[in-house]
């Protein structure tokens, strides 16, 4: 879709911004599933702090891959905005699912996932001005 656009990204890598994009909304999903998984386990409560931050890191991922989808009078302040907060979303989430990994596979994954989309922001933020 980015090849498509009709203006200029600036600063912006086109391949580096879609695979950010990619790893937010990815990431967005592996979240919620992993918060829906963590809420059928039979000790819930304490995955509490797991389920927050989920939940949390899944709308910040959300978030960031749709406003980087759009250039329209583009803000580089946002653009680097919210590609931070994915960042520290994604490295809290991946650190309490970390914890849970060995007991629960879906927050195996869900790490793995938070790691991959920490590191697409970072890079990406490299590329922002």
């Amino acid at each position: 879709m980015l090849a498509t656009y009709p203006r200029d990204l600036g600063d912006l890598d086109p391949g580096q911004l879609r695979i950010c994009i990619e790893a937010c909304i990815e990431c967005s999903q592996v979240c919620t599933a992993c918060a829906d998984a963590c809420l059928s386990e039979k000790m819930v409560s304490d995955l509490a702090e797991c389920i927050r931050s989920n939940l949390d890191c899944a709308d910040v991922c959300e978030a960031t891959g749709r406003v980087l989808s759009r250039h329209t009078g583009y803000d580089a302040r946002v653009t680097r905005a919210l590609p931070e907060a994915c960042v520290q979303a994604c490295r809290s989430c991946g650190e309490v699912c970390e914890d849970h990994a060995g007991m629960h596979e879906q927050c195996r994954v869900c790490a793995e996932s938070c790691r991959s989309c920490e590191q697409a922001c970072r890079e990406l933020l490299g590329s922002v001005s």
